[in-house]
């Protein structure tokens, strides 16, 4: 990442004895977007930064109080607001994100348990509606999302130990897992085998079910032993699944530092990764998902990155680091990747989700075999000013 610099700051202006202090104003950095790929040139960009989302649209000018509008006196004395500030609508931010998914349409929606709904994002034109608590549906504490290929989209709920199913309308229709799941998290879809993976973190479980009938078929993993347990097969609080195109399932195993991968029957394969900082290492991994070319992403809350990883559990590429900037994370937990090949990952604190592009393996090969010609992008020079984003984001309101 390419940072050029905060805005130049007045120089040479002489203090007076009776001079008042301008209020301090934060600096902004310039942070040139266009450049922000993954691995560095010479080398062909596998990943590329899109763009960021902090929740609905929000205009800094809605909270500017009006000028020359007065109040009462007795007003003043009893705090009463002005109409005008009465008719305030502040858009709703996000706070604390957790499971993110995206739709056939391209839209991304990102759970907030902090603001207990979820955001449902245009990419293109950044506007957002709301699958609210206590409106369109009832919520308790969510967590993972996933979305099946007639866009019905699934909703894990720790608080009530149930998945809520919505269409694509964004209207309930199912409940699955009462009185089965403990504290489902991260769920994932075998389109093809047609199952409905829900990780069970309490449990340190993964339950099956059918995906239409909503049965439970079985169970990976061994429940009961309070997070203990640590060989090949079981798990110590899972946290999130995903499917490949061969229908394996792969489980990030959060306390014990690695992905366990298991066969459509439930058998265990093989696992990769342990404990450590280094290339390839994990330190609390939590989302996790597969692209097209069936390499697995794998965030790391706790060093602040994102792996890719072969299915042998050969590290190609990482990126990321630990700060409030684009292509940096903040405690981030959710991912997810769609149709078009965006990366979506979600952040906890601050809440925020970030889009990256992910170059396929054919799109590098056809790139490597053209001849290198000096391009120039259509943005080049353009620097977006990003103001950094405070450590501890708040919401205005939250719907309940």
């Amino acid at each position: 990442m390419a940072l050029l610099g905060s805005l130049p700051v007045a120089a040479g202006t002489k203090k007076t004895k009776n001079a008042t202090a301008a209020p301090a104003t934060p600096q902004r950095i310039r942070v040139d977007t266009t450049n922000l790929v993954w691995p560095q040139p010479p080398e062909i960009a596998r990943i590329r930064y899109l763009d960021m989302y902090t929740g609905e649209k929000f205009d800094p000018k809605i909270l500017e109080k009006p000028k020359n509008k007065k109040k009462n006196w007795k007003d003043v004395l009893a705090g009463a607001q002005s109409q005008s500030e009465q008719n305030i609508k502040i858009p709703f931010q996000f706070i604390r994100v957790y499971g993110v998914a995206s739709d056939s349409k391209g839209n991304i929606f990102a759970a907030d348990q902090a603001v207990g709904a979820i955001f449902v994002i245009d990419p293109a034109t950044k506007d957002a509606q709301l699958i609210r608590n206590g409106t369109e549906a009832r919520f308790g504490l969510i967590n993972g999302l996933a979305m099946d290929d007639n866009d019905r989209l699934f909703v894990s709920d720790s608080k009530f130990r149930h998945v809520l199913v919505f269409n694509a309308q964004h209207q309930q229709e199912a409940i699955v897992g009462t009185g089965v799941l403990t504290d489902p998290g991260g769920m994932a879809i075998d389109k093809e085998n047609r199952f409905l993976y829900v990780v069970d973190t309490g449990k340190d479980q993964v339950i099956v079910f059918d995906a239409d009938t909503y049965k439970v078929l079985r169970t990976i993993g061994t429940a009961g032993k309070k997070h203990t347990l640590t060989d090949p097969g079981n798990f110590s609080l899972p946290t999130n699944a995903a499917v490949d195109s061969e229908g394996n399932l792969y489980v990030t195993d959060t306390l014990n530092n690695r992905v366990e991968t298991f066969d459509p029957e439930g058998n265990f394969i093989s696992e990769f990764g342990k404990s450590g900082d280094g290339p390839g290492h994990f330190a609390r991994p939590k989302g996790i998902a597969l692209d097209r070319d069936d390499h697995i992403w794998v965030v790391d809350e706790v060093q602040s990155r994102v792996q890719v990883f072969d299915r042998e559990g050969r590290l190609l590429i990482y990126f990321g680091e630990q700060g409030p900037y684009p292509g940096q994370f903040q405690a981030a937990y959710g991912i997810a990747i769609d149709q078009k090949n965006r990366v979506i990952v979600s952040e906890q604190f601050p809440g925020r989700v970030q889009a990256f592009q992910y170059v396929t393996d054919a799109e590098a090969e056809e790139t490597r075999k053209k001849p290198a010609v000096a391009e120039k992008s259509p943005d080049a020079g353009k620097k977006k000013e990003i103001a950094p984003v405070n450590a501890q984001s708040s919401a205005p309101h939250a719907p309940r």
